[in-house]
């Protein structure tokens, strides 16, 4: 007697999927050494990501505070641009590469050289010191700084962070060297004699008869009524950040994580309000 339809197709079934069955039950389950290992590295990774994203939050917090109090949107001078400059400032601090001096100077290469776009800030004072005209290269551009190089001879003006050096008698009276700290984009300022000092073309007489700034060899001039104060204000090892419009521009100067931690480890937490009193 034939055994049944259906039992014949179960039992041919069980043939066929014994092989891919057996290595499960004859080999003993293994246990995964550390089961949850994916999963803390997974947290630890959002953790820190959320850390940071919140010391960002924290120092934008900081530097627009700051800013508004010293009001220096009144003075012509855009948040994107103080941000960066305080960044790169605390960065610097964290180094050890610059004094114990609170104060950063900042240009603005994006503005007109007929508006006034050097600014020299203190941070610990929360007050703005210096804010007057300066020029830049004059193969960087006519009325704006369009281009910028690192080059010697180029008779252009170099981007990024600086350290105010020590200060000289040069033609033009009182001189200050700047060292440049970022890789390819202003390290050759000492080679290329790269200096802040005052000038004759650098006044507003001067853009009323040409319609526009006078322009140096690639150094930051500035009126010759102010270079003297200004030059011996920020002398000594302070930051300078020289901003423009360049998409290609990076520094390590603008790690706000490493920023904030700085400021905390100074204990510069005590901001003052949004407005002034």
């Amino acid at each position: 007697m034939r055994k049944p339809r259906w039992r014949r197709m179960r039992r041919k079934l069980s043939r066929n999927l014994l092989p891919l069955f057996a290595p499960l039950v004859l080999t003993p389950m293994a246990t995964p050494v550390n089961t949850g290992a994916a999963m803390p590295h997974s947290s630890t990774d959002t953790m820190k990501r959320r850390m940071a994203n919140l010391k960002l939050m924290h120092f934008n917090q900081v530097a627009y505070n700051l800013y508004s109090h010293i009001q220096l949107q009144e003075a012509g001078l855009r948040f994107e641009v103080f941000n960066k400059a305080l960044t790169g400032y605390y960065n610097m601090r964290h180094n050890n590469e610059v004094s114990g001096k609170p104060y950063i100077t900042i240009v603005d290469f994006t503005k007109s050289s007929n508006e006034k776009r050097l600014w020299v800030v203190d941070v610990e004072k929360k007050e703005l010191l210096h804010n007057t005209y300066v020029s830049h290269g004059r193969n960087s551009g006519e009325e704006f700084a369009e281009t910028f190089s690192n080059k010697s001879e180029s008779y252009m003006s170099s981007i990024g962070f600086y350290v105010t050096g020590n200060t000289y008698q040069g033609k033009h009276g009182l001189s200050l060297r700047l060292d440049g700290l970022d890789e390819g984009f202003n390290t050759n300022a000492r080679d290329r004699c790269i200096v802040m000092h005052g000038a004759e073309y650098a006044t507003e007489e001067f853009i009323e008869q040409a319609g526009r700034l006078g322009r140096s060899l690639g150094c930051p001039a500035i009126p010759m009524e102010e270079h003297e104060d200004v030059i011996n204000v920020v002398k000594g090892g302070t930051t300078m950040y020289v901003h423009a419009a360049n998409d290609k521009y990076t520094s390590q100067y603008l790690d706000h994580a490493q920023a904030m931690s700085e400021m905390l480890s100074e204990n510069k937490v005590d901001l003052p309000p949004t407005s002034p009193s």
